[in-house]
C-alpha cells in the first residue's frame, strides 16, 4: 500500500515537472498574420520587448520566455510556437529590418545567438 502511495505521489510530481518543460499554450492561437499586416499592432509588440511601451498580457509572456527561448534553442516551445518564431523572424528580417536590429541590439548585443544559431540561419536563407 505505501510503495502505491508513493508511486502515485511520485506520477503526480513527473507530471508537474513535464508541465513546465514547456512554455504555456494559453496565447497559441494569437493571429500571427493579422500581427505582422499591421504596423501598429507589430510595432506595440516590437516596443514591448525593447521595453519602450505598454505590453498586452501575451506580449508579457513573450518577454519573459523570450531570453530562455534564445539561450536554450526554443526547447520549451511548442511546435506552434516554434514555427510562430520562424514566421515572425522571417518577416520581420525581410520587411522591417530596422525593428529586427532594434531586437537583436537588446537581446543580442555581442551575437552570440546569431553565432550559436548560425547553421540554421543558413537553412532558413536568412540574411542577418
Amino acid at each position: 500500500m505505501k510503495l502505491l502511495v508513493i508511486s502515485c505521489v511520485l506520477m503526480g510530481v513527473l507530471v508537474v515537472c513535464l508541465a513546465d518543460d514547456k512554455y504555456t499554450t494559453k496565447y497559441d492561437n494569437v493571429d500571427l498574420d493579422q500581427i505582422l499586416q499591421s504596423d501598429r499592432l507589430l510595432r506595440n509588440y516590437v516596443n514591448c520587448l525593447l521595453e519602450k511601451g505598454k505590453c498586452t498580457p501575451d506580449g508579457v509572456e513573450l518577454k519573459k520566455n523570450l531570453p530562455d527561448a534564445l539561450e536554450n534553442g526554443c526547447q520549451k516551445c511548442t511546435e506552434t510556437q516554434q514555427k510562430g518564431a520562424r514566421k515572425v523572424i522571417h518577416f520581420l528580417i525581410k520587411n522591417k529590418r530596422e525593428w529586427w536590429n532594434e531586437l537583436a541590439a537588446k537581446y543580442d548585443p555581442d551575437g552570440t545567438y546569431t553565432k550559436k544559431y548560425e547553421e540554421e540561419i543558413k537553412k532558413e536563407n536568412l540574411n542577418i
